[in-house]
Parts: structure tokens; sequence; C-alpha cells
């Protein structure tokens, strides 16, 4: 098993200038084009963490808080929030900033899900993710429920194995 990494380690920044061919008919950045630029800073953030090929698994939440307009500058910030055996979810957080003040204000974030590939295809044993930061915790924390809500959303765990999330609910 590959030894443990940091979230830190993973963290990929992409800067945009969003342009007219980048927005909708009333100057908004299109929502497919922004999940495109977090598909490909939270693949390379996936990469950075196991130092292999990763494909996108799931889009599991995104939130669009703000729109984002014509000819904005968008940072997009991905880190490994937790590694189970050969999948990885990733935090890529959306911030848009003020051109004359530097100011940048969080927009948008998604959780998207990796596994990481050999060359035929097959998923490949990732590091452990060890977080440091209060953040950092907490997101760690919620990938275990968020995956175990996932899994029995698609029939692959009953509610009762659910046991982290389980607890969010039920106090024995």
């Amino acid at each position: 098993m590959p030894k443990s990494k940091f979230a830190k380690e993973s963290l990929t920044i992409n800067t945009e200038h969003v342009l007219p061919n980048d927005t909708n008919h009333i100057g908004n950045l299109f929502g497919g084009r922004l999940l495109q630029w977090m598909d490909i800073t939270g693949a390379i953030s996936a990469q950075r963490h196991c130092r292999r090929v990763c494909v996108t698994a799931t889009v599991n939440n995104v939130s669009f808080k703000y729109p984002i307009k014509n000819n904005s500058i968008v940072t997009l910030e991905a880190k490994v929030s937790r590694a189970f055996n050969t999948s990885m979810e990733v935090f890529i957080d959306v911030f848009v900033e003020d051109q004359v003040t530097g100011v940048r204000t969080k927009c948008n974030e998604a959780i998207y899900t990796f596994v990481a590939i050999d060359q035929n295809g097959s998923p490949l044993p990732v590091p452990e993710l060890v977080p440091e930061t209060e953040e950092e915790q907490k997101r760690y924390d919620g990938a275990l429920r968020r995956k175990q809500l996932a899994l029995i959303l698609a029939g692959r765990m009953k509610p009762d194995e659910a046991v982290e999330l389980k607890s969010l609910f039920v106090h024995e």
C-alpha cells in the first residue's frame, strides 16, 4: 500500500479569464464550462495525490452560489479531501477576483470523485490521506458519510451498514 500523504500535497490552483465565448446569452459563465474547469483541476489534484492517471468517477455535488460574469478572473483550488481504496474525493473551491481590489469571493464549490487506473483501465490502490487543518478534517470526516449515502442510493450498501452516516441520526 502506498504511504500516506497530506492534502496540501495535492493542492492544484487554476486561474481562468472568462471570455465572451465562455458565456451564455445573459453574459454569465456557462455552467458546463465551469464544470470542465473543475474536472480538469480536480483530476490534476487527484493525480498529484497518487501519481497515477485518474479518471472522473462521479460529480457528487456542485453548488452554483453566484453567477460569474464575462471578463471575470476565476480561480479554482482543488485538494483531495479523502482517499479510499482506489478512489479519491476532491473538493474544488471556486473564487472570483475583484480586478481592482484583488479581493476574492467564493462563488462556487464542487465535490468530485476520481479513481486511479493502470494502463489497462483497472483501478489501483491510492495513498491514505492525513488531514492537518480543521477544514481538512471536516471535509475528511464528511467524505465517508457522503460515500456511504452514495452507496445506499446506488443499492450497493444497506442503510444499517452505513455506520458513520447512521451515527448522525441514531444515538445509542
